[in-house]
């Protein structure tokens, strides 16, 4: 987050992104289980609209076994990212996906620090 918030690193969203995000952080039990409170979703919502760049896909991508999480692959592609950090193993089970690295958000903060 500190990279990110330095300008080091730059989140790339999409408005189908936004929606899942916000469906699923909404969900009491996820709430519960990882001690998200309603204004931790809205600084999320807040720290992107800041420092993240909204994209929006051209390309409708049918590569992921969840069809759900296709949108990720589509925001990545139209954004030209240079990984997907997501700890959801549909998504980690790509790893490379067209030249885009996927790796899971342990594995991304400990790259981010050793740059």
């Amino acid at each position: 987050m500190e990279q990110a918030r330095a300008g080091h690193v730059t989140p790339l969203y999409s408005a189908a992104m936004l929606d899942e995000w916000l469906d699923v952080f909404s969900r009491p039990y996820i709430q519960q289980k990882y001690h998200i409170r309603p204004d931790d979703v809205e600084a999320l919502f807040l720290f992107l609209q800041a420092r993240g760049e909204p994209v929006a896909p051209q390309e409708w991508i049918t590569d992921c076994r969840d069809p759900k999480d296709n949108k990720f692959l589509e925001a990545a592609l139209a954004g030209q990212a240079d990984c997907i950090i997501s700890g959801d193993l549909d998504l980690c089970v790509r790893h490379p996906w067209r030249g885009i690295e996927i790796m899971t958000p342990v594995h991304a903060l400990e790259r981010l620090a050793v740059q």
